[in-house]
């Protein structure tokens, strides 16, 4: 059977309130794990009218806990919205509550308008232009551990410790995070239906340049 997986963003029509969406992914996710499908990975959108789950690690949990084997992970959470502490805490903690069955995929766009997104990042640290690079390399730090000598993160740990990060993918709609996903030896997701860029170029590029990593032996 060719593998098939979900990519949900809680659609919210005329006919289905947000909160009826919600429930609307959950009982999907439930019918699509019982037909044998791969992941079911859940999207983060802000101030869409008709989109209803602005938070998909908590969609994440929901569904995983009425699911016994689908893997369920985020398509993706917008890394430049959040601390990288608070992202690698709570999927920590998905992965420890769901060993095995938990995916982290990172996106750049805020996945929202301007003004929405100056109100997701007004009171976190004010770091200038696209730093998502920054924010992956902070994500994977509370991973390793490899924090130089002397930074006062050492002394932070992300919980809980005993659980590792799941795997990380990188999504993308043209080929720099095919790039960034093949050197740093991460899985790379492209964004077919809305992307301009040609996927088959990207998708070959990721696989002719990946670097086997602590993170993905293979593409």
């Amino acid at each position: 059977m060719i593998p098939l997986s979900v990519l949900d963003l809680s659609v919210v029509t005329t006919g289905t309130r947000p909160a009826a969406a919600l429930r609307n992914s959950i009982d999907l996710a439930r019918h699509v794990d019982g037909l044998g499908y791969v992941r079911y990975w859940l999207a983060e959108h802000h101030n869409l009218a008709s989109v209803a789950s602005p938070a998909p690690d908590l969609m994440i949990g929901q569904i995983a806990a009425v699911t016994q084997h689908i893997r369920v992970g985020s398509g993706g959470v917008m890394l430049p919205n959040h601390a990288p502490l608070v992202v690698a805490e709570r999927f920590k903690m998905l992965e420890a509550l769901f060993p095995g069955r938990i995916d982290l995929g990172l996106g750049r766009a805020p996945g929202t308008d301007g003004a929405t997104a100056y109100a997701l990042r007004s009171r976190l640290d004010k770091r200038e232009g696209d730093d998502f690079l920054e924010r992956l390399r902070e994500l994977t730090l509370w991973e390793t551990r490899d924090f130089p000598p002397g930074h006062p993160y050492n002394k932070v740990v992300a919980m809980p410790d005993d659980s590792p990060l799941p795997p990380i993918w990188l999504l993308g709609s043209s080929d720099y995070s095919a790039e960034l996903a093949a050197q740093v030896g991460m899985g790379f997701a492209f964004a077919h239906h809305f992307a301009t860029h040609d996927a088959v170029a990207a998708m070959t590029n990721y696989r002719a340049h990946f670097t086997p990593s602590g993170w993905r032996s293979a593409p």
